[in-house]
């Protein structure tokens, strides 16, 4: 893990931080093909050098969420649109346990539009 990313999960407080490693664990063990880098300050999660998601947190909360670039062909029931047109946040409480199953079957779903070409890498 680079310095940059480092700076970005250690300055949070716990339990965002231990919530955003977990994340962080969840999001790479999903395929051999992910990275990860930063993008505009954030850890960003590239599925062949494509970008397919964020972690991020929410300014007011300071409560994480995974935000999927190609969101709007992902119809999970627990991502909200708010007023963007292509990407859609899964919002995490840290305070509970990670809905893993959920998490890693809403990656999943997202890297196979990568890997059958619906979105083209």
């Amino acid at each position: 893990m680079n310095h940059q990313l480092q700076d970005f999960y250690h300055k949070k407080p716990e339990p965002v931080k231990g919530c955003l490693l977990a994340l962080r664990d969840i999001v790479l063990a999903q395929d051999d093909l992910v990275t990860e880098t930063v993008k505009y300050g954030m850890p960003c999660f590239c599925y062949k050098k494509k970008m397919f998601c964020y972690l991020w947190t929410e300014k007011k909360s300071g409560e994480p969420y995974l935000l999927m670039v190609e969101g709007r062909h992902l119809q999970h029931p627990g991502l909200e649109k708010g007023n963007r047109s292509r990407m859609k946040i899964f919002r995490i409480d840290s305070n509970l346990d990670i809905p893993v199953d959920e998490v890693k079957g809403l990656l999943n779903e997202a890297l196979d539009l990568y890997r059958t070409g619906k979105i083209k890498v």
